[in-house]
């Protein structure tokens, strides 16, 4: 188990090196951070004292080991559009995407398994298909298309819930919610909505084929001939062995979620770390642009590696594989 360890520890910091590398390529060479700093009234030997304190003038090496370095202790830079620092900013909006991604998550597993398993037990219905072909044109309409006409349905005609913002938050040290206030509960709904979609449709289609491969098995077989009732046996029985691969799945598409939970923010205008990536882009903010990739990347590798280390204290033949 210990040799396993290491070698998936040992992957990650290898990918993360490497997405460190993409940062800081991105950092040191789209444009030069010095003329994106500074304004038309910088002389030029305020510039080169710029460029010499931002260690600009150090071989490529030298400059990419203190990135690593700095990202390592959360020292990103300062924002060149805000003028404060990077991680700050990120931690100010880290809160706001997190309950939009758990929350969609939910969503997901909520509605995605009784579909799964729905669609399992009454295969051929019409109604189960009618679940699947909806699956299908859900999972085909890119996330910003489902956004608006969430918020043309349900905000523009009905008026029931708003169209963008994060209503009222409440603030627990570093910590802002909107789950303890209507408004915020009210605005969580739409994008958590829109956000869960394909989720969803994974959730689904991954409970019904997990479905269908135990009700062919013999236990299944044998607790229908003893007369279990079959409510308790597909829902008891049945789903539990198909809830590992969903764990799995779920825990994986977590950091999926993050990262592409910029297109519902952009559409929300909702105040998470996926709407300042886009305005960093809009405006080449570059420290915010790499700090972005790397935590995004972390959280996604870090999950990653969570789930390996989970499956092999579940499944010994995973840890005797690497030997």
């Amino acid at each position: 188990m210990l040799v396993f360890l290491i070698k998936r520890l040992s992957n990650a910091a290898l990918v993360m090196l490497a997405v460190s590398l993409m940062a800081f390529t991105i950092f040191r060479f789209v444009g030069d951070p010095v003329e994106l700093m500074v304004n038309e009234q910088t002389t030029e030997a305020q510039r080169a004292e710029l460029r010499e304190r931002m260690g600009l003038n150090d071989p490529v090496l030298v400059q990419f080991a203190s990135f690593v370095g700095k990202a390592v202790q959360g020292d990103f830079g300062i924002s060149y559009r805000n003028q404060t620092d990077v991680m700050s900013l990120i931690g100010e909006r880290f809160p706001a995407t997190m309950e939009l991604v758990l929350l969609a998550t939910i969503i997901s597993l909520v509605v995605g398994l009784p579909l799964g398993v729905i669609t399992a037990i009454h295969r051929g219905k019409w109604f189960t298909e009618s679940i699947q072909f909806a699956s299908i044109i859900g999972v085909s309409l890119p996330s910003f298309v489902i956004g608006i006409l969430l918020i043309l349905a349900f905000s523009v005609n009905l008026g029931w819930l708003p169209a963008f913002g994060r209503g009222q938050v409440v603030d627990f040290g570093f910590w802002s919610t909107g789950l303890l206030t209507k408004s915020g509960l009210l605005a969580l709904i739409l994008p958590s909505v829109a956000l869960s979609f394909y989720q969803i449709t994974l959730v689904m289609r991954l409970v019904r084929a997990e479905m269908l491969e135990v009700l062919r098995s013999d236990f299944v077989k044998f607790a229908r001939a003893r007369g279990v009732p079959a409510h308790r046996l597909y829902y008891r029985h049945a789903l539990r062995n198909c809830l590992m691969p969903v764990v799995t799945m779920t825990a994986m598409n977590i950091g999926s979620l993050i990262a592409f939970a910029l297109v519902t923010e952009t559409v929300f205008q909702w105040p998470g770390m996926g709407l300042l990536f886009i305005q960093a882009v809009t405006f080449v903010d570059i420290p915010v642009m790499a700090a972005y990739l790397v935590i995004v990347s972390f959280i996604f590798v870090t999950l990653n590696t969570l789930v390996d280390i989970a499956y092999a204290l579940i499944d010994p033949r995973l840890r005797n594989a690497t030997h």
